[in-house]
């Protein structure tokens, strides 16, 4: 990326904008706060709700078991300016103003934290009865299908897709999920993997369909490019997300190949006083060796504390280097998942107990170092495997193998 014009905390800010009134833009915001910030900060939120956070929407919002998942962060109290129902529609950085539906806002440091927005399937958009899972309106409009108990067609087996497909079969809902690949989870997790994952989907009663593209939705039907016709009350499309970045063109900022905003190991961006955090964002990561883009709740969790501290920090504080080990979770038919670390560049894989079991955990090293960890029904696994990845320890591959061996004592 191109070199960055300001150190961070170069000048001591009056104004902060935060553009993005998501996890990582209230995390930001009341980071600020609680590091003893006294300007300005601004959040601005393109939904009319109070922040709110997303994970419970596939879950309790979604089965009516709550009505919201509003932050508990008192905005008033500390002294964050909401500007809701206010959408951003550009950056103009030499004038250091954000362009917004209500005017021009001003600010002397803008936090870019936007998030990322679903991909809709095409030639769907308009039919009748096709929804998308990212929002409070999306699960609000959801409910009342699960509560007539149609017959729903969920496209796409990755995470959003299994844990809707968990949540309408709890509510009584016939389920079928079409996946265009061979398996769930192409994208994320290698096929020996992902294979037992397969067989949760018949043992919760939904039909996976994989090998399955969609040709075209029609109300009350999805048909597959092989003629089959699905009856399909309701079409849930879950098939991945892009970072929400499109209002940024014409800024000058440095974009990445997947459309999200290049900020560097301070997550400052390559327009001065621009930071960015959260899905909308990716960084370079020394651990790995790659610049990664996380779309998880850890991550807007995480990486909001960096950009406060780099924001506040002044002559003679080193700023702050963003290198997480990334972790995220879903809780899927009956099963709680949870993965830290980042496996590409492994060189062996280390399995811990039968797969076809309840619990088992599978483990990724590199030159014998643990870089990864998927823990299926075994919370300790990942715990003890996180603060070793982040060590960066040797493991004892025989020890390791071990599902009855604590993985804290599996090292070399």
């Amino acid at each position: 990326m191109s070199e960055q014009t300001q150190e961070p905390g170069r000048s001591a800010p009056r104004r902060v904008v935060v553009a993005g009134a998501g996890m990582a833009g209230v995390q930001t915001a009341a980071a600020l706060r609680e590091q003893g910030f006294t300007g300005t900060v601004t959040l601005i939120g393109a939904e009319p709700h109070q922040p709110y956070d997303r994970p419970p929407l596939s879950k309790a919002v979604l089965l009516g078991k709550a009505e919201d998942s509003a932050f508990d962060v008192d905005f008033e109290e500390l002294g964050i300016e909401l500007r809701l129902g206010c959408e951003v529609l550009g950056l103009r950085p030499d004038d250091h103003e954000l362009d917004t539906e209500a005017g021009p806002v001003p600010y002397d440091v803008l936090v870019i934290a936007t998030g990322a927005e679903p991909v809709r399937l095409p030639g769907a958009e308009g039919v009748r009865g096709v929804h998308l899972l990212r929002t409070l309106d999306d699960a609000e409009r959801l409910r009342p299908v699960l509560a007539r108990q149609h017959d729903i067609v969920v496209v796409g087996a990755g995470w959003i897709g299994a844990e809707f497909a968990t949540a309408a079969r709890e509510a009584g809902c016939a389920v079928t999920v079409v996946e265009a690949a061979g398996r769930p989870l192409t994208e994320v997790l290698p096929a020996e993997v992902a294979a037992p994952m397969t067989a949760w989907y018949a043992e919760a009663g939904v039909a996976l369909r994989t090998h399955a593209r969609v040709e075209r939705v029609e109300e009350g039907a999805v048909v597959l490019d092989d003629g089959t016709r699905l009856p399909a009350g309701a079409v849930v499309v879950g098939i991945g997300a892009r970072p929400a970045t499109a209002w940024l063109a014409g800024s000058g900022i440095g974009l990445g190949t997947r459309g999200e905003v290049v900020a560097d190991h301070h997550l400052m961006t390559s327009l001065p006083d621009v930071y960015a955090v959260g899905d909308c964002a990716s960084f370079p990561s020394g651990r790995y060796g790659e610049r990664l883009l996380v779309h998880h709740w850890d991550n807007a969790l995480q990486g909001p504390r960096t950009v406060a501290v780099n924001i506040l920090g002044g002559p003679g504080h080193a700023p702050a280097v963003y290198d997480p080990v990334p972790y995220f979770w879903s809780e899927q038919f009956g099963r709680f998942v949870q993965y830290a670390g980042h496996h590409a560049d492994a060189d062996r894989t280390v399995w811990r107990g039968d797969p076809g079991e309840a619990a088992w955990s599978v483990c990724w090293l590199r030159e014998s170092r643990l870089v990864a960890l998927l823990a299926v029904g075994r919370p300790r696994d990942l715990a003890q495997g996180r603060r070793l990845i982040e060590a960066g320890t040797a493991m004892d591959v025989d020890l390791l193998a071990d599902p009855a061996r604590p993985l804290k004592s599996a090292t070399a």
